[in-house]
């Protein structure tokens, strides 16, 4: 069975009702594959996102630490220091037949850009509010309403300037690119703690090669860090 096959039977078992978990075991396929054509499957189900009307966007408290940005952007101290450095952002687009169409990105705004995505998640506008509040949960301060533009420069921004010291954004952001928006460069947001390259490590990055990527884009000493010993 060819991909185009295997996402044809994702896409009957997923009407079916059929959860990631029933569709690995029915397609005798790892739970990793089974994943992948899934979120496939779902972002197929939402063409043309960016013309579809903003419901809502969210942002982390305490994006700003660290970086240079508008001073009119909506922010608040995150009191426990949780996000500085990585920024959750949240969009909200209409959907068909009365649903919402919500896609999270979590950007590290400092070194490594997109890290993570999740969605996009089609759900009922009813049950917003609380995924939401579940998205943001990790966060002392609730998360923040901002525009549309101010999510998508930090979000594009900072694969930008990830790029830039190269590095390549999480393999599932391009699909989901478009609920952001068409986007521009602008400058308005300085990336980088203090307008430097400063990488802390996560449980999932290989330190030892991103600082290797690191010395030959900058130069050893233009960067700072903060790796497990």
């Amino acid at each position: 069975m060819d991909d185009q096959e295997r996402l044809a039977r994702v896409r009957a078992l997923r009407a079916e009702g059929c959860t990631p978990k029933q569709v690995a075991r029915v397609l005798g396929v790892a739970p990793a594959e089974a994943a992948r054509l899934v979120r496939h499957v779902a972002r197929e189900d939402v063409p043309g996102a960016a013309e579809l009307p903003v419901v809502g966007c969210w942002v982390s408290p305490g994006w700003r630490e660290g970086l240079g940005a508008p001073a009119d952007w909506p922010d608040t101290d995150a009191p426990d220091g949780v996000g500085h450095g990585l920024v959750s952002v949240l969009v909200a687009r209409q959907h068909r037949r009365g649903k919402v169409s919500v896609t999270g990105y979590l950007v590290d705004v400092y070194c490594l850009g997109v890290k993570d995505v999740v969605g996009p998640k089609v759900m009922d506008d009813s049950d917003l509010r609380a995924y939401v509040r579940t998205y943001f949960l990790v966060y002392e301060a609730p998360p923040l309403a901002a525009p549309i533009e101010m999510a998508r420069e930090l979000v594009w921004g900072a694969v930008a300037y990830a790029r830039g010291l190269g590095f390549e954004p999480h393999p599932d952001f391009e699909p989901v690119a478009g609920q952001l928006g068409a986007w521009e460069p602008t400058g308005v947001v300085r990336f980088g703690r203090g307008g430097r390259p400063y990488f802390v490590q996560g449980v999932r990055d290989n330190a030892m090669r991103i600082l290797a990527t690191l010395e030959r884009s900058v130069g050893k000493g233009n960067f700072h860090y903060l790796v497990a010993v």
